[in-house]
């Protein structure tokens, strides 16, 4: 078939699940350190016959000429081949520059840590001093791919530009997502701010009790992963208890993640495996891979629940569904809400005290911690979003520039951030603002559950029946119509600043 060849859209959403599924695999192998390189250019040059421009336009037409959800259903396999238009011209380039970052090395304490493996030990480094030196190095030769990454993220903002007719990044994104971004900033600054004193308070007895004495006045981010890891607390928060403890927390909601067969498991350390937890769902729901890499400490429980939110929701979704609504989604802003919603079980004293074998009094400062946590991550992405959607406004007129980057970041969380750190820290189609969606609604999500359940809805079966009913939806909802089954307005973050005011 030639590159020319167009399909109708039920054809093409059947080759783009097989498309799909090869890249996430792909995708899967790397990034869990079973692959030393990516060949993610091989698998889009497979299936070059799925984005050309005379599909696309066949998409479209198709999108125009439908109704309610078949039209949802078309505009998401639109985006996705304007997507694959973009992927298809840098994928070769994506590639050399995701292998050159993985061969990079750092000579450490008489070892060459691979990057990834220096940033995975900066959260089980306890000495202040080695984590500024290693932390210090990681950062200096992530910086070094700075280049690279701009002229390829400018390349990417081009090409988008012109396939979606729309040349304002901010614009586009609000098209796609369905929301305004700028609405959405402002609220979450006001929710920000409204947290300021509540902040401080915590920051200033955590700051102490993690990092100790030696810290300086303005800690460099470094130490962010340590913190998050709560490790002064790791003897509490092991490891080895972690699969344990969070399986037995899910059962209790009714979830027997274990024996689910259409969740696949890594929960193994390797030296090349990417510190950061995630869900791949690869077909969803018969192949959904939930991967961790345990370190120990509170965080590992957080990830780990974080992540089976995302996994049980792909894996429990109704299987009739067309590929569209079990896979593809305008943003993130929907699966976020479950990922959190099960992560925010440990800020619940209780659960502290059930599965710890801590006192009342114990249990509560523990869960103090996982707020304090939740404030500083909150904060770090509010100013995030705000950065970015400064970067996008005046992309085309003065270029990439980390103006505001490091001010912003620093100011919110009350740690250094550097100024060179804003390419890496920067995730495309304004990922921030889906995280923060779903921050606003996971809290509305618990109230509603408080409500309705009572303040043992974390271990209750209900609770469970009631997200059953919601992922079996699959990607069709918007967040915002979750907020109304909820009773709340989408941007109503009363619920979020009790949370990280309490």
């Amino acid at each position: 078939m030639s590159v020319t060849a167009v399909r109708s859209p039920a054809e093409y959403e059947e080759r783009l699940q097989r498309y799909l599924y090869e890249r996430s695999e792909e995708g899967r192998a790397v990034r869990v350190g079973e692959k030393e390189t990516s060949e993610q250019a091989a698998i889009v040059a497979r299936y070059s016959d799925l984005f050309s421009r005379e599909q696309l336009e066949v998409l479209r037409e198709c999108e125009q000429a439908a109704e309610d959800d078949e039209r949802e259903r078309l505009f998401r396999l639109v985006k996705t081949c304007e997507s694959g238009l973009v992927t298809a011209e840098l994928a070769e380039e994506d590639d050399e520059l995701e292998n050159r970052i993985l061969a990079a090395r750092i000579p450490w304490e008489g070892e060459e840590l691979p990057l990834r493996t220096a940033q995975a030990r900066l959260a089980v480094i306890d000495s202040y001093r080695q984590r500024e030196e290693l932390g210090t190095l990681q950062a200096d030769k992530n910086a070094e791919f700075n280049g690279d990454r701009l002229e390829l993220l400018g390349k990417w903002e081009a090409l988008e530009g012109e396939l979606t007719g729309i040349g304002d990044p901010v614009q586009r994104n609000e098209y796609e997502k369905g929301i305004s971004l700028r609405d959405l900033e402002r609220a979450l600054a006001q929710a920000s701010a409204a947290v300021d004193a509540a902040y401080g308070k915590l920051r200033e007895k955590w700051f102490a009790r993690l990092l100790g004495d030696e810290r300086a006045e303005i800690p460099p981010s470094y130490h962010s992963a340590y913190m998050r890891r709560l490790s002064p607390l790791e003897t509490t928060y092991t490891k080895e208890r972690s699969v344990e403890i969070c399986m037995d927390t899910l059962r209790h909601l009714g979830f027997d993640m274990e024996n689910d067969e259409n969740i696949r498991l890594d929960l193994d350390d390797r030296p090349q495996k990417s510190p950061r937890a995630c869900v791949i769902a690869s077909d969803p729901p018969k192949v959904v891979h939930l991967i961790t890499r345990a370190q120990g400490g509170l965080h590992d429980y957080q990830a780990f629940l974080h992540e089976a939110g995302h996994a049980l929701h792909y894996a429990g979704c109704d299987p009739a569904l067309s590929y569209t609504f079990r896979k593809l989604s305008r943003d993130h802003a929907l699966t976020e809400i479950y990922s959190y919603i099960l992560e925010s079980i440990t800020r619940e004293p209780a659960w502290h005290a059930r599965y710890f074998d801590l006192s009342d009094e114990q249990a509560a400062e523990n869960a103090n911690a996982t707020t304090f946590l939740e404030a500083l991550l909150f904060r770090r992405y509010v100013a995030k979003l705000q950065y970015e959607l400064d970067f996008w406004s005046r992309y085309h007129e003065t270029g990439p520039s980390n103006e505001g980057y490091s001010e912003r970041l620093t100011d919110a969380t009350g740690l250094r951030y550097r100024a060179d750190g804003f390419v890496s820290d920067m995730d495309p189609g304004f990922y921030s603002a889906d995280y923060l969606r779903a921050w606003i609604r996971s809290a509305q999500l618990r109230e509603y559950l408080v409500r309705e359940i009572g303040d043992d809805w974390w271990r209750s079966a209900e609770t469970g029946e009631r997200l059953r009913a919601l992922f079996f939806e699959g990607t069709r909802p918007f967040s915002e119509e979750i907020a109304g089954r909820l009773g709340f307005e989408p941007l109503d973050t009363a619920p979020l600043v009790s949370e990280l005011s309490s």
